[in-house]
């Protein structure tokens, strides 16, 4: 027990530094606006980090690296796909949102700006997009919650059932107390806690072994192929893991940290840094993975936990690298992305529950100070959801997030791109993308996604974008209000915000 001290104090002070930080939001937070986007104030370093830190979970130290370990570098193609769509994400989506969503009325969340933006009175596109915000991001906050649990099952030997509680509740805390600001404030904390983890624990690998020469001869001897970035490499298997880029321009809460951003003129400095510090962790992710496979190869009697559960290969890493102080700072990066994603998935699910719910049918003339609180129980409600589906100690989390991440990329993927640039888009077009997008990723992962081994985002992306062309070309245009809010606010990006 006092070689575990050491990390039952890191985590200790971890935790409660990312409380801390979520009462001191609780000062600065005054009304709903603040508490669901911070009052669009997050500057460029914000802004990047934490829409970098919401974006990568505990995929990015167990999941990526986990599925390098037991493949090898043809997983790497997942990296290549994300760090191409999150560059057009940036570049493409985020200055434009930003402006569009606060020409929008102000829109607070995804459904509120596909409301304004196509006048859709009869609110069909606000209930159906918060539907499916609270179904696919149930599924997400589940997968944060089944990798918290596996942190806390590995290092502390805590049954699953109890890990899993331990793994949520200050993310819980924080995001409740605080909001936006607390999880914008705490994303950019766990930024710096990632990519310190990532770089480093190859570094030592490495080292260890001897130099990059002798580790690559390790990997060779366990499993040849492993070095091959073609493995078994189909057209259709190469397609379906670069399509997780295209997911990029539907993720609510990746979007929301375009809205929230101060300016315009804020959004290309936050893409230099943000796009750096992705490039940055999914390289060193790659390396956890792939390095490990050596360490492991010459140190098989080390290698127990992680033939049981391959995702465990950081975790491992860390343990036997280094000293108990320096391996509870490096584990907490693994909390850290936890939080950081599941803080920002609890929060836009509780946006769609107050805003687009409770405030668009229940409540319209809710005061500032009872819209936050149901935020806050909205936040509490969806927590015990995820919970209960993380409950099967046998779920994977990239499993689990890829899942999700279709869900998003074809339901609102699509409909976020064709809104921003196609003046001649209309509601049912829009609400045509939603359905046939996320109603593709559900039947092809139940019934095709086996058989023909072709990710379920490229089907839902390629159907949905087809169904908004075609539905929107054979209605009615819009109308000249919606077309003149487009050309407005066309406009002002041309003039530069």
């Amino acid at each position: 027990m006092s070689d575990l001290s050491p990390l039952h104090i890191t985590f200790a002070v971890y935790i409660l530094g990312m409380v801390g930080i979520g009462f001191a939001a609780w000062y600065y937070t005054r009304s709903f606006d603040d508490y669901i986007l911070g009052g669009r104030s997050l500057g460029p370093y914000v802004t990047a980090l934490s829409a970098g830190a919401s974006d990568m979970s505990g995929w990015l130290l167990l999941g990526l690296p986990g599925a390098v370990y037991l493949t090898g570098l043809s997983e790497a193609w997942i990296a290549i796909g994300l760090i191409i769509g999150a560059w057009f994400n940036w570049r493409y989506v985020a200055a434009p949102l930003r402006l569009y969503t606060e020409r929008s009325r102000n829109a607070l969340t995804l459904p509120d700006y596909f409301t304004h933006r196509f006048e859709d009175r009869a609110k069909l596109l606000r209930v159906f997009s918060a539907l499916v915000i609270l179904v696919f991001f149930a599924v997400y906050c589940a997968s944060g919650i089944v990798a918290g649990a596996r942190l806390f099952e590995s290092v502390f030997g805590l049954p699953y059932g109890q890990a899993m509680w331990y793994g949520a509740a200050a993310t819980i805390v924080y995001t409740f107390v605080g909001g936006f600001l607390a999880v914008s404030w705490t994303d950019t904390v766990q930024a710096t806690l990632m990519i310190f983890a990532l770089l480093l624990t190859p570094v030592f690998v490495l080292i260890g072994l001897g130099g990059p020469g002798e580790a690559i001869a390790l990997v060779e001897q366990a499993d040849p192929s492993r070095l091959d970035f073609l493995k078994g490499g189909t057209v259709v298997g190469i397609v379906s893991l670069l399509a997780w880029g295209l997911g990029y321009m539907g993720q609510p809460h990746i979007l929301a940290r375009f809205m929230a951003a101060e300016s315009v003129r804020a959004i290309p400095r936050a893409r230099r840094i943000g796009m750096t510090w992705m490039i940055l962790c999914l390289l060193g992710a790659v390396a956890v993975g792939f390095f490990g496979a050596a360490w492991f190869q010459a140190h098989p009697e080390q290698a127990g936990a992680v033939g049981a559960n391959h995702e465990r290969v950081f975790i491992e890493l860390a343990t036997h690298l280094f000293n108990p102080w320096i391996a509870g700072i490096l584990l907490s990066a693994i909390l850290a992305a936890v939080m950081s994603t599941l803080s920002c998935q609890l929060l836009v699910c509780s946006s769609a529950l107050t805003e687009d719910f409770y405030k668009g049918f229940l409540r319209p003339g809710a005061g500032q100070k009872e819209l936050v609180w149901v935020g806050r129980l909205a936040v509490l409600a969806v927590a015990a959801l995820a919970i209960w589906l993380a409950s099967d100690p046998d779920s994977l989390v990239l499993g689990l997030v890829s899942y999700a991440w279709a869900g998003f990329g074809a339901a609102f993927g699509p409909v976020v791109v064709f809104s921003l640039f196609w003046r001649r888009m209309t509601r049912d077009g829009a609400l045509a993308g939603m359905l046939v997008g996320a109603g593709t990723v559900i039947v092809w992962k139940q019934w095709f996604a086996a058989a023909t081994g072709l990710y379920e985002m490229v089907p839902g992306v390629v159907l949905a974008s087809l169904a908004i062309v075609a539905v929107s070309r054979l209605g009615k245009p819009p109308s000249a209000e919606v077309e003149g809010l487009f050309e407005h606010v066309r406009g002002e990006l041309q003039r530069g915000g």
